[in-house]
């Protein structure tokens, strides 16, 4: 009887022990899937990262050319000069025929 108890109990070892290790593998394959899903994100994130910077510095750029220009006609705009002194709010056909066609 004490024999076949030990063999009873050494096959429950045997299959606890299986049992567990097929969950480890499990445990891991699923450890392994979800890095792997973080990292492509993370990857997605970085290029997009890397597009917006792209696209904020061509707008900065812009930006600046922009107020460079405006500057240059403020200067020289004698409507602009004519509003800021005499009238609070420009006529909008009076601004358009200041403004290049």
């Amino acid at each position: 009887a004490d024999v076949f108890q030990s063999n009873e109990e050494d096959d429950r070892k045997v299959r606890r022990r299986e049992k567990n290790r097929v969950a480890a593998q499990r445990s891991r394959k699923k450890q392994t899937q979800k890095a792997d899903k973080l990292h492509e994100e993370y990857e997605s994130l970085e290029q997009e990262n890397t597009s917006l910077k792209r696209e904020i510095g061509k707008l900065t750029d812009e930006m600046k050319h922009l107020s460079e220009v405006l500057k240059d006609h403020e200067k020289i705009c004698p409507l602009l000069h004519c509003t800021m002194n005499f009238v609070t709010i420009p006529r909008p056909d009076a601004l358009a025929s200041c403004l290049p066609r």
